[in-house]
């Protein structure tokens, strides 16, 4: 397929990123110069401040690193909290249906992976673009590869 686009290539919610990474900056910052401008707070409580400030970026920063990236070998999905290797094998479908808050692959163990670095919340028209080029790649690449097809004993 001419159509597909070179690997490797990694698929984010680029808006909503930054989104996230712009709201926690400001928010550190905001907080940080009230904690040095308040003067009736003492070292610790300024501290504290900026702390709390920092912690808060550091969540949206997590948030905000979701990503799917396909290569020649599988997907690597990175969520929130977790990041897992796929071979193109394991991956027997790619679903986006209406209302779902982001990408969820159906897996060749039985169980469904949710991808959320595609995600339709900003910008729903490229979530659906993402998921259907990371389909096409899916079945591209599971079509090439009969060896480890799924139902494979790989072991």
């Amino acid at each position: 397929m001419s159509d597909l686009p070179a690997l490797p290539v990694t698929f984010r919610p680029g808006r909503t990123r930054v989104v996230l990474l712009t709201a926690g900056a400001a928010i550190l910052v905001v907080i940080s110069a009230i904690a040095l401008l308040l003067e009736q707070l003492g070292p610790g409580e300024r501290l504290s401040f900026i702390l709390t400030g920092a912690l808060v970026f550091w969540v949206l920063a997590q948030l905000a690193r979701v990503r799917v990236v396909a290569d020649e070998s599988g997907v690597t999905v990175v969520n929130i909290a977790s990041k897992r290797r796929l071979d193109w094998a394991e991956i027997l479908r790619v679903n986006l249906r209406p209302g779902d808050p982001w990408v969820f692959l159906d897996l060749s163990d039985g169980t469904s992976l949710p991808a959320l670095g595609i995600q339709p919340g900003i910008d729903r028209q490229q979530a659906i673009t993402d998921a259907r080029t990371l389909r096409a790649l899916a079945e591209a690449r599971s079509a090439h590869d009969p060896e480890t097809a799924p139902g494979q004993d790989q072991g």
